[in-house]
């Protein structure tokens, strides 16, 4: 699949905090205690787990993944046919009901190009997020003291990245 330029641009930051958390995952991971924190709560570390591949990388596999899925979404709403495209027969009027297939469009081409930009921007939110976890996660002792700043510092990304997602698509539907 070759990515529009719009994706394209807007996914480097995300490749280049992939590759950032695997690179500093590598590094770090011989230097690892035998047991490495495998949940954080309000209270600190609270369940441990043997160091593996697998339970060191959890994060980066996890941000791989959501990376994967927001880039094919962003993809996916620039090569819909937005509703201003519609030929009229099928657009819906207010006395017929909208259907849930138009309903989910973008209004427009720009307003496609903002809400593909909006996830990625909400996927690069995701990976500092994580990659606060991973600087928990990768810490040379096992130490279960988890300081609130790095638990807000992981919260505040995510909650900006969903606020400009959300607003991106009220955006479209004042439109």
């Amino acid at each position: 699949m070759v990515f529009s330029p719009a994706v394209r641009l807007w996914l480097l930051p995300n490749a280049l905090l992939l590759a950032a958390m695997g690179v500093w995952g590598a590094v770090r991971y011989p230097r690892l205690p035998e047991r490495i924190p495998e949940h954080i709560g309000a209270g600190g570390v609270d369940a441990w787990t043997d160091r593996s591949i697998g339970s060191a990388f959890v994060l980066v596999f996890v941000y791989a993944g959501m990376t994967v899925l927001m880039t094919g979404s962003a993809e996916l709403a620039l090569r819909m046919t937005p509703r201003d495209e519609l030929p009229d027969a099928d657009r819906p009027s207010l006395a017929a009901g909208l259907s849930a297939s138009v309903l989910n469009r973008p209004g427009s081409r720009a307003s496609a190009r903002r809400i593909a930009r909006a996830l990625l921007l909400l996927n690069t939110c995701i990976g500092v997020s994580l990659l606060v976890g991973c600087g928990i996660l990768w810490r040379s002792t096992p130490d279960p003291d988890v300081p609130g700043r790095l638990f807000a510092a992981m919260l505040l990304p995510l909650l900006a990245g969903t606020v400009l997602t959300v607003a991106a698509a009220l955006a479209d539907r004042k439109r």
